[in-house]
């Protein structure tokens, strides 16, 4: 699987809120998830293993009440590099309704992403 597939398949994943499926299907199990720093020391942190990113996900669904809207642009590739932008807008546990948009970074190595990265602002 090429990165271009790859990407694509995360994109129409996500779109469908399968995230932790994608997951399941993409990364590979020594993967790395990486937080902006002023998250990294927080419950979704950074973390290494598809075990740890795993949990991570499962962490940040039971802080939401309700998904109301899942955007994801299309990805942009270089080479064994792609990025998306995704928008959430969901109601939280504490402190509510929010919406959310990262950029998120991803490196694919022998057809698995092994690298994830978000770019958001806090607060």
């Amino acid at each position: 699987m090429s990165t271009e597939s790859v990407a694509k398949r995360l994109v129409a994943m996500c779109r469908h809120g399968q995230f932790e499926e994608a997951q399941h299907e993409l990364y590979a199990k020594d993967a790395v998830s990486i937080e902006p720093e002023a998250a990294a020391n927080g419950p979704l942190g950074t973390v290494k293993g598809l075990d740890a990113i795993l949990e991570k996900g499962r962490r940040f669904q039971a802080s939401v009440s309700e998904i109301h809207r899942i955007e994801v642009s299309e990805p942009l590739i270089a080479g064994h590099w792609f990025s998306i932008v995704m928008t959430l807008d969901v109601t939280m546990k504490e402190p509510g309704r929010v919406t959310m948009t990262e950029v998120c970074v991803y490196h694919v190595k022998n057809d698995q992403i092994v690298l994830e990265q978000f770019f958001y602002d806090m607060g």
